[in-house]
């Protein structure tokens, strides 16, 4: 595995060794003394898996007790996923990073807490898995509106489409609005 640092050195890339031969391919997506050494020491409670048509746009989802650090990779299909650092303490607060995450390129994406995560369906529909370091606790989950300007991701969307959004995300708070991490 190589471990990929990000502009938000927090936020890191992982790139699975892949072996392939005309049976198909095997690959290690998650090894705890790989994770640790790359400096991933969080333990994982929860797994998840969401199935999105094209054009979905998720997020952007944290709790603000109980935050969650994510481990995001797709089965199936492609996504923009994108990453919020929401700790005002954070020399990178406000700043977000954005990646391609595919079936095909079997990259992962690791948000640890304190981030605001989402995700746009690229392909006609992805499958995404990923696994969360805290239990699920809707009481705490807040919503990042996905444009906000002062974050300003920049969202592979076609010209003149807007994305499919749920009616909780598309009520999100504007990040001097938004509750977020001391």
């Amino acid at each position: 595995m190589q471990f990929i640092r990000t502009d938000i050195p927090e936020v890191i890339i992982i790139e699975p060794r892949v072996f392939e031969d005309s049976r198909g391919f095997f690959m290690e997506t998650y090894q705890a003394q790989k994770f640790a050494q790359a400096g991933i020491g969080f333990g994982f409670v929860q797994d998840n898996h969401s199935r999105s048509s094209q054009y979905t746009l998720r997020g952007l989802h944290y709790q603000i007790r109980h935050a969650q650090g994510k481990l995001v990779r797709v089965v199936a299909g492609e996504i923009f996923d994108a990453a919020v650092d929401i700790r005002r303490s954070s020399s990178t607060f406000g700043k977000s990073i954005g990646i391609l995450l595919s079936a095909q390129n079997k990259r992962q994406l690791w948000i640890p807490p304190g981030f605001a995560h989402g995700f746009y369906v690229l392909s006609e529909w992805a499958e995404v898995l990923y696994k969360a370091t805290d239990y699920y606790a809707p009481q705490w989950e807040r919503t990042l509106r996905w444009d906000d300007p002062t974050v300003g991701i920049q969202w592979p969307l076609p010209p003149g489409r807007t994305p499919i959004l749920s009616p909780k995300d598309a009520a999100g708070h504007f990040l001097p609005e938004a509750e977020v991490f001391d």
